[in-house]
């Protein structure tokens, strides 16, 4: 099978299994997205959704996050991990989105990715999930399921995101990116994997990681 061909398999298989695509952190506008993407680094989704309301509830607008010292930020978020550098950036941007953005969140990537604490992964989230602009971010799940199915090399995330946008049509990044996540937790996961749950891998699993997971199973 070509990559290509790769390709269509999997967008008519995650069609199937995910017609409709929750979107894993609770917001309702671009700043609270903006924060909750922020929040989730090297943490949860769902540890995230439990803090976000107790954050949200003293200040969901960047007016309102300024009027909170960094040590009442770091208190709140601490259940989500890294808090100190955390609530530092969420102060930090808060202010200079009502500095320069007029208090709102910006709808292009350099002027995101300017932001404190912001990195290429969680603009591209903002911007394909707030504004509706195609990105294809790459997190711990894409990169292991692009490398698992022989579609990147899985160097970076940089290559596994370029090699993603070259692979799938434009029109489908923003839904597409979702449901491989989705995928990923459910049929496809770094451990306690079961290669008969996962019909994607099973159909166009890079030869290697066949042999290998095969390989350890035998053993048991």
């Amino acid at each position: 099978m070509t990559k290509a061909e790769k390709a269509k398999f999997v967008i008519k298989t995650l069609d199937e299994i995910y017609p409709t695509i929750p979107i894993p952190l609770d917001h309702k506008d671009p700043y609270t997205l903006l924060i909750a993407v922020l929040m989730s680094a090297q943490s949860t989704d769902v540890r995230v959704n439990l803090i976000t309301p107790l954050l949200f509830e003293r200040a969901d607008n960047p007016k309102m996050m300024v009027k909170l010292d960094i040590d009442e930020i770091r208190e709140i978020i601490k259940p989500v991990g890294l808090s100190p550098a955390k609530a530092k950036a969420i102060h930090g941007l808060s202010q200079i989105l009502l500095d320069k953005h007029n208090g709102e969140v910006p709808d292009n990537f350099e002027d995101l990715e300017a932001l404190p604490g912001v990195g290429h992964k969680t603009a591209s989230v903002v911007m394909s999930q707030a504004f509706g602009v195609p990105a294809f971010p790459v997190d711990t799940h894409i990169h292991r399921l692009m490398y698992r199915w022989g579609l990147s090399d899985g160097k970076n995330v940089v290559q596994t995101e370029k090699d993603a946008k070259k692979l799938f049509p434009k029109n489908r990044w923003n839904d597409l990116h979702l449901q491989i996540i989705w995928y990923g937790r459910q049929y496809c996961q770094a451990r306690g994997w079961h290669l008969d749950k996962d019909i994607i891998t099973s159909t166009i699993g890079r030869k290697a990681v066949l042999e290998e997971y095969y390989k350890k199973t035998s053993r048991k």
